[in-house]
């Protein structure tokens, strides 16, 4: 039985995976070979922090669920436009503190499904320039200071407008009309939201689009194709997520880790650092190790983390995620070789926690959660091994090689001895350099 080299097999894979349509966990309508080029800053940055700004901070309530979900009248839920201050909004401390985090690209909220734009609309009066005492555009500053810092800046838009007099629904237990029946009245919305998305592609130009609330209509009632194109006219490097009913360019599960690797070339987990988007009287905080730990597997499987911070109606970032942000980019300076321009790593099975690889596969990096020293296991590495170390330390490891027959083509297995010593607080990397570009044994160890 002849072993095809790991790196070399991972290029047929992605190449197939380049010829098909499938993404964000549905049928996508884009050719991925025509938007590898485009993705590549998204592939690498690994990192990103999503922002969900509102009015709903003001009484630290559901982002716009609250009062659809009739937790809350829809009158009650609007009088927060009353507090909403931003007082004490500093965008360039909030891109500083995104820099620090280790993040390449950030995502704020242009408007959430309750209709309240966090810029200067000119399409209808419902923005926090016009309809709060903040009397400020939130977005076109933040966009400035990520950019001086060299962060991509993109932009959440809500195709649900749940304020407007002519979408058609409303509560869960009612709606206002159906589309079908009264499709002028459905045309005049289109031109409505069409209108926001055409204001912030011009006046902000973001670099990524993040889509959402496409699930209650069809991509022939959005006009998918033609948005995408509209976005594509102005921006033709822009990335978009793939809830635009077919027409995204990249997978966003919500909230839930995907136990098996997506069979999608780019995708995007994103996660709040409590239970909740917006900024919520919530005290489930993530821990750093758990964020560190979830952002690590997100990225051993191919992924990216978008990171939520939810920040308080005066424009202030709650101190427990100003914690885990700085803790993540504390951990993300000592470790971030093994994260940022890197690929998704081994198969499951060669070693019993996350890996990833460098871009020519002559790298492996071993991730070890926690305090758990003794020793590592790798099983099939067909490789020579140059050296062992630790990232953030330097120290060099030994290795043994334990079962392997002169006469036989299998692989030992490689155990590493990890001494307590060098652990780091939250995940240690252990950096395995190898002679050639990684093989990997995957047959039954009989004889052949």
């Amino acid at each position: 039985m002849q072993i095809e080299p790991f790196y070399k097999r991972l290029s047929i894979m992605l190449s197939i995976c380049c010829m098909m349509t499938i993404y964000s966990f549905g049928q996508s309508k884009i050719n991925t070979a025509s938007i590898q080029s485009k993705m590549q800053w998204f592939a690498d940055a690994k990192l990103g922090i999503f922002i969900h700004a509102g009015i709903y901070a003001v009484d630290g309530i559901d982002e716009s669920w609250s009062f659809h979900n009739k937790k809350i009248s829809y009158a009650n839920y609007m009088k927060q436009l009353n507090g909403f201050t931003l007082k004490n909004y500093q965008p360039a401390a909030w891109a500083d503190l995104i820099k620090a985090s280790g993040a390449k690209y950030a995502v704020i909220t242009t408007k959430h499904h309750d209709g309240v734009a966090m810029y200067d609309t000119k399409m209808n009066q419902l923005s926090i320039v016009k309809a709060t005492p903040a009397k400020k555009d939130m977005i076109q500053p933040f966009f400035e200071e990520l950019r001086k810092r060299d962060i991509k800046a993109g932009a959440y838009f809500s195709l649900i407008d749940w304020s407007h007099p002519d979408y058609p629904g409303f509560l869960t237990d009612s709606a206002r009309y159906q589309v079908k029946n009264d499709y002028d009245r459905w045309n005049r919305f289109r031109h409505f939201f069409q209108g926001q998305i055409k204001e912030i592609s011009q006046r902000f130009n973001p670099d990524l689009w993040w889509f959402d609330g496409d699930w209650e209509h069809s991509a022939e009632e959005w006009e998918s194709e033609k948005i995408r194109q509209m976005i594509l006219a102005n921006n033709p490097k822009a990335i978009i997520n793939g809830r635009l009913q077919g027409y995204g360019d990249y997978a966003t599960p919500e909230q839930n880790f995907p136990v098996s690797r997506p069979a999608t070339p780019w995708w995007e987990l994103c996660m709040t650092t409590n239970d909740n988007w917006g900024f919520h009287h919530d005290n489930n905080w993530k821990t750093p190790y758990e964020v560190i730990t979830i952002f690590v597997d997100a990225v051993a499987n191919g992924g990216n983390l978008l990171l939520d911070m939810g920040p308080l109606e005066d424009g202030s970032i709650p101190k427990e995620q100003i914690h885990v942000l700085k803790e993540l980019g504390a951990w993300n300076q000592r470790n971030g070789e093994a994260i940022f321009n890197t690929i998704g790593g081994i198969p499951q099975g060669h070693y019993y926690g996350p890996t990833t690889l460098s871009k020519d596969s002559t790298i492996l990096y071993l991730f070890v959660h926690g305090k758990n020293q003794g020793q590592l296991m790798i099983k099939g590495l067909d490789n020579q091994i140059k050296s062992i170390s630790v990232l953030g330390s330097n120290a060099q490891l030994s290795h043994k090689i334990v079962g392997k027959i002169s006469w036989s083509h299998v692989p030992g297995l490689v155990y590493i001895p990890m001494p307590e010593t060098l652990l780091d607080p939250y995940v240690t990397v252990i950096k395995v350099s190898l002679e050639k570009p990684i093989k990997l044994y995957r047959g039954q160890g009989g004889f052949q």
